[in-house]
């Protein structure tokens, strides 16, 4: 006998093409889907770390107190900080011309320039008992602030020294939106600006993203 073979017709072979172009034109746009929600959750993960291992968590609730007192935005204080102790880790805190603390101010700055010793870059040869003294301080114009209400301003205390930095910069024109103009009066390079306005947007683009640390409405 013959074996007879059962041949598939032409038109139902069309049909079953169709249907596989069908089925793989619907998993297309969702295997799609699935990977770019992969890689979005990533980044988002990847930033949140960038953030949380850039600043410090202990000095966050400072930098949100300072921005509520004088509105200057945290992020702005943040990177300052970034920029001028890498976050209170570099040794000695003292620069080679003089500037002192965690937000590295010249004794001058702190005190007031008025002070009788005042001249030059603003070391000064300020007594250290007048250096921290709030009524030294307010009589000669300084910038220096007792953030926590133990009687000193001190830059070498943490929360004194970011509030300060905040009053100068509002002084100088942060509070109104002038951050440049601010940050410039802080050091006058233009490469320090650069430095720290990178580091407020970086900070401030990822907060916006993430809310990973926002305390604002």
């Amino acid at each position: 006998m013959k074996n007879i073979s059962k041949s598939i017709p032409v038109g139902k072979k069309r049909q079953d093409l169709r249907k596989r172009r069908v089925l793989l034109m619907l998993l297309i746009p969702f295997v799609f889907f699935l990977l770019l929600i992969s890689y979005l959750d990533a980044n988002q993960n990847e930033e949140e770390d960038f953030l949380r291992s850039e600043v410090p968590a202990e000095f966050i609730p400072i930098y949100k107190a300072a921005e509520r007192e004088y509105g200057v935005p945290w992020y702005l204080l943040a990177a300052h900080h970034r920029v001028e102790t890498i976050f209170s880790t570099m040794e000695p805190m003292i620069s080679p011309v003089g500037a002192e603390g965690h937000m590295q101010f010249m004794p001058c700055t702190f005190v007031g320039w008025s002070h009788p010793t005042c001249e030059g870059l603003g070391a000064g040869n300020i007594p250290e008992h007048e250096k921290t003294d709030p009524d030294i301080i307010e009589k000669y114009g300084g910038y220096g602030v007792d953030a926590n209400g133990d009687g000193i301003a001190d830059p070498w205390d943490i929360e004194d020294s970011i509030f300060t930095a905040a009053h100068y910069l509002a002084k100088n024109g942060a509070a109104d939106g002038n951050i440049e103009k601010a940050v410039f009066a802080y050091n006058h390079s233009e490469q320090y600006v650069e430095e720290v306005l990178y580091f407020a947007q970086k900070f401030q683009k990822i907060e916006h993203k993430t809310g990973a640390v926002s305390s604002r409405p």
